[in-house]
């Protein structure tokens, strides 16, 4: 077994090892696009696209951070961390965070982020399959869970929300999700593709094709994930759009010069309902209701 890189959450100066699900996947059968295509994905996110999906997803998380406690470090769990740039930004913030990823080339990727940025000692990487989560920690672990763009990719989303729900400490802990949107492809097919009939079968899918890897990716509607929430005892209380308008901007906008005004206009727009409902993903903030197991 390899060590693993960083400091227990407890913050003791103590090593520990790589805990491996024995699958290659977050929590599929044979997919390995995150292993093999980590360096591919690392340079997606680094493009405005990339960027500006991470930027409003961080931006809309942050106004809702539970606030520090003195008396023990804030622990953030990252689920499906991929190349790990927002376990940075949560530990410029205070927190210790642990990266969760089923894929060894994604963890290596987040263990040289870590170490670029400083902050090696407040980071724990855990190779592991996200639908098995109740197994890889503790009950009440974590002040903040992620799950970005990772349910879309998983065999049992309620598998992954429900070892979410139990591995947040409290109620006053916050869950943030992000996912596809089944309107924003149905747009995205119609508008950027020109592919009609694409947009209409788009309509009724639940899945489609990653354009990235070509591997299939599941779509969710608003609607679908509040009932999922709902069913593992988590409450929303937020709901946001990500990315409304910058897919379909003509040519001539450049996304990286006016970058921060893209941002900006995509941050108003997500939060506004009407706009929101055909983002082409959905973030939705959630907490453990009072009465969660």
């Amino acid at each position: 077994m390899e060590v693993r890189y960083g400091l227990h959450p407890s913050g003791s100066n103590q090593q520990y090892v790589y805990r491996s699900s024995g699958m290659n996947t977050m929590g599929t059968r044979s997919d390995d696009r995150f292993q093999k295509g980590a360096q591919e994905y690392a340079a997606y996110v680094e493009a405005p696209e990339g960027r500006l999906r991470t930027d409003l997803a961080f931006a809309n998380l942050q106004d809702f951070l539970p606030a520090s406690q003195a008396k023990e470090p804030m622990s953030a769990l990252d689920v499906g961390c991929g190349p790990g740039l927002t376990a940075v930004r949560l530990v410029r913030l205070g927190f210790h965070v642990t990266q969760l990823d089923s894929s060894q080339s994604m963890l290596d990727l987040a263990r040289h982020a870590a170490e670029d940025a400083g902050i090696a000692d407040r980071v724990t990487l855990e190779c592991g399959d996200a639908t098995q989560l109740a197994n890889l920690f503790p009950a009440a672990s974590f002040d903040v869970v992620l799950c970005h763009n990772l349910l879309e990719y998983v065999d049992d989303p309620s598998a992954v929300l429900r070892g979410a729900a139990r591995a947040l400490r409290d109620p006053s802990g916050i869950l943030s999700i992000v996912v596809r949107n089944q309107a924003g492809e149905v747009l995205k097919a119609a508008l950027q593709a020109g592919d009609l009939a694409a947009a209409e079968a788009n309509l009724t899918a639940e899945w489609g094709v990653e354009s990235l890897y070509g591997g299939r990716v599941r779509f969710f509607t608003p609607a679908r994930l509040r009932a999922m929430l709902e069913a593992e005892s988590l409450a929303l209380v937020a709901e946001y759009g990500i990315r409304v308008l910058s897919d379909y901007l003509p040519h001539q906008v450049c996304r990286s010069s006016e970058y921060a005004r893209i941002l900006d206009l995509e941050r108003k727009l997500g939060s506004r309902p009407e706009f929101a409902a055909v983002a082409r993903y959905t973030q939705c903030l959630a907490r453990r209701t009072e009465n969660a197991a």
